[in-house]
């Protein structure tokens, strides 16, 4: 049982403002807009309590046997096989048969875009320091809800006013833009290792 609720707003504050405008709140829009807003939400939860609620509980142990620059690229080759699978079937529009791959789709992005990203980082700095992992943990995935709505929301009321058409020529480009990105930001973590 909780009893203190400084752990939950300080996790809470701390992560709202770290993920607000951040690139997987801006990937929570793209793909509401064109999916479940159910089964966006849903992945998006799972995919939070998965990386960063795991985290919490294994401390820095995790963060220090991850590849960074293996997970970067393979999210890179992600987000660009989204990308191109958009582009490729833009005319397709059976949303309920869809919505299971809304949810795993959005699982899969979600998952590896947090594995090393400043929240998850953040979620062990403030398991460590409050010494109370079930405050943090309410108070992050609080945070990550309200963060979550407020992109879907977005996404499914505000982006869904445009064209369909630029709508998801727009979201391709961006999935391929995060990969490439994704893709540079891993081989930088390459070359910086030193070479023995």
């Amino acid at each position: 049982m909780i009893t203190d609720t400084i752990p939950v707003l300080t996790a809470f504050l701390l992560i709202f403002i770290a993920e607000f405008g951040d690139k997987t709140q801006l990937t929570v829009m793209v793909l509401s807009s064109k999916g479940s807003a159910i089964s966006v939400f849903l992945g998006s939860m799972l995919a939070f309590l998965l990386v960063d609620g795991v985290s919490l509980l294994i401390g820095g142990e995790l963060l220090s046997i991850l590849p960074y620059n293996l997970i970067g690229a393979g999210a890179g080759l992600l987000f660009i096989v989204v990308g191109a699978f958009s582009l490729v079937r833009r005319n397709h529009d059976d949303r309920i048969e869809n919505q299971k791959l809304d949810l795993l789709k959005t699982f899969s992005v979600i998952s590896l875009m947090e594995l090393g990203d400043k929240t998850q980082l953040a979620c062990v700095v403030l398991a460590a320091e409050l010494k109370d992992l079930p405050g943090v943990l309410a108070g992050i995935m609080l945070a990550f809800s309200a963060v979550t709505a407020i992109g879907i929301i977005f996404g499914t009321k505000i982006l869904r006013l445009l064209p369909r058409k630029y709508l998801e020529i727009g979201a391709a480009l961006l999935f391929l833009l995060l990969g490439f990105l994704f893709i540079l930001d891993s081989v930088s973590l390459i070359s910086l290792v030193p070479h023995t």
